[in-house]
């Protein structure tokens, strides 16, 4: 199984609040500063968490539009880990999203369970795109669990629920080494052709990353969900 990308090679730097209101975030303390993370970022995230950050800003846009240049993909990936991560535990991220020109005008779609970004850019009607992603976006909207024996993935992305359920452990396994981005020829191809075909997993330049997210606070009893 291949490695995730854990390197520091490719750092990001956000500022962080201990509040979801701006005017509390305006009182003394409630700034925690800007923080590089440069370690991987499951960890960057539970430690931004532990800090007591309620509200992170990403100062630059994620770029899914621009993937040649050299770490493009790799910056790309750990923007959103990051995202999908916080938006797991409920915290407010404030950050910009700049799709490809050419990609499918549903395209947002596919990450509409993630926070909403502030601005998106790229589909044609990038506003009203926006507009419908902020009007139907809730907490647990696609997520995966880990049961006993068994992997199982509840996506509600379009309108209807989709459920995904696989008891061979090479299911898990990719999930593991795609968490954070990967090759996607570093994992078995039946595997990954599953997952695309469910439109769980982004391709990303010649990365591949798991799109669900395990959830960390729960807006409802976990059977309704």
């Amino acid at each position: 199984m291949s490695t995730t990308l854990t390197t520091t090679t490719e750092s990001l730097t956000v500022a962080a609040w201990r509040d979801y209101d701006p005017e509390a975030c305006a009182l003394p303390g409630m700034y925690l500063g800007e923080r590089e993370l440069t370690g991987p970022m499951g960890e960057e995230s539970d430690r931004l968490w532990e800090s007591g950050a309620r509200r992170v800003r990403l100062p630059e846009p994620i770029d899914l539009g621009e993937l040649d240049a050299p770490g493009a993909a790799e910056r790309a990936v750990r923007g959103l880990s990051l995202v999908r991560d916080l938006t797991a535990r409920a915290v407010l991220v404030e950050w910009r999203l700049r799709l490809a020109p050419t990609a499918a005008d549903d395209a947002w779609r596919t990450l509409s369970h993630l926070q909403p970004p502030q601005r998106l850019e790229g589909p044609a009607d990038a506003t009203g795109a926006l507009r419908r992603w902020r009007e139907g976006h809730y907490l647990c909207k696609c997520l995966w669990r880990q049961g006993p024996g068994f992997v199982q993935i509840r996506d509600r992305r379009w309108g209807d629920l989709r459920r995904f359920t696989a008891d061979e452990p090479e299911y898990r396994q990719t999930i593991e080494a795609l968490a954070y981005g990967a090759p996607a020829a570093s994992v078995p191809a039946s595997v990954l052709a599953d997952f695309t075909g469910e439109r769980l997993v982004l391709e990303v330049g010649e990365l591949a990353w798991w799109l669900p997210y395990r959830v960390n606070r729960w807006i409802q009893e976990a059977m309704a969900i």
